[in-house]
Parts: structure tokens; sequence; C-alpha cells
């Protein structure tokens, strides 16, 4: 279900964008893909709850007469669709209490680009101790988190190569001091 809500909106996006000729604000599309969320209402409530997690950038910021943000927005939702603005980081998932207080205890303004990496594995190797259901790496086979950066100039995968070197360290880390 949430793919096919991902698949759509992509859609959606890409009609407004070719009737209107321009792209939708950032809020406008976080307030549609509320309503996306909302017209799934019937189907959350017998538990096919699709609760996603929008982050992005306001290109038009300065153009609507606000000061361009130094960084992205994030918009959390409710199953009912509730748009909710987020300040700095957010989890969602079965894990993501544990996962949000990782979050708050690690990240800090100005993370450079492996920093912000290491807070979001560490998110989750947190999520992971706790929570039988969010998965960590798997070690012996090489499986590591898929982390994608997102900036003002699109998104990249980090590959898996560099993300292994930070695993195995957060991993002996972890191993050699309990609780750090």
């Amino acid at each position: 279900m949430a793919v096919e809500i991902v698949r759509l909106f992509q859609v959606e996006l890409e009609h407004y964008e070719k009737i209107e000729g321009t792209q939708l604000t950032l809020d406008g599309k976080a307030n549609r893909l509320a309503t996306m969320i909302r017209g799934n209402l019937g189907q959350a409530l017998q538990g096919l709850a699709v609760v996603p997690l929008f982050a992005g950038f306001d290109v038009d910021a300065a153009n609507n007469g606000r000061a361009a943000p130094a960084s992205g927005r994030i918009f959390s939702f409710d199953v009912a669709g509730g748009r909710y603005p987020e300040q700095y980081y957010e989890s969602i998932g079965s894990g993501s209490l544990f996962a949000k207080g990782s979050l708050k205890k690690r990240w800090t303004p100005g993370l450079d680009r492996m920093g912000a990496v290491r807070v979001a594995v560490e998110a989750l190797y947190d999520a992971a101790d706790d929570d039988s259901a969010t998965g960590g790496p798997d070690l012996t086979r090489g499986i590591f988190p898929v982390v994608r950066l997102a900036t003002a100039e699109g998104t990249a995968r980090v590959p898996d190569d560099e993300l292994g070197g930070l695993v195995l360290d957060i991993v002996e880390q972890r191993r050699t001091r309990p609780g750090s």
C-alpha cells in the first residue's frame, strides 16, 4: 500500500506540473499527501495504515515573502491525514520512539555529511536494540541499511562501501563501550 501511495503521489505531482507549468510548492505537496492519506481512512480503521514521513526543500520560500530556509523541512502525518511540521528530525515505524530518542540525543546543528549518516545509523541501531520489528545491519552477509541523503540539490544513496566502514566502526564502538 505504501508503495502504491508513493507512485500515485509521484504521478499526481507530475500531472500538476504538466497542467500548471510549474511545480507544486512544498506546502502544497504536503497538503496533497495529507489528502491522500485521509482518503485511506477506511482502510486505516481496518488496520491497513500508511503513515509517511515527507521531507523536502522549499525552493519558493524566498519568492513567497519568507526568508529562505537554511535547511529542509520535515512533515509527519497521522492515519487521519493530519499534517505536522517537525523540527530538525523525525522517525516513523514501530521503533520510532527509540529512534527519535537517539536522534534527540545525537543530532546537533551543522552536522557534516558523514556525521548526519552516523546519527541516522546509530538511531536505527538504538531502535533495533529495543524493537524486534526494526532490523539492523547484517554484518555476516554485508547487508547494510539503505541511507539516502537529501539536500537542496537532490537526493543520493550512500554507497554500501562507505556505509560498511561506518557500520563496522559503530559496532566496534558499541562492543568496546556498551551503552555509549
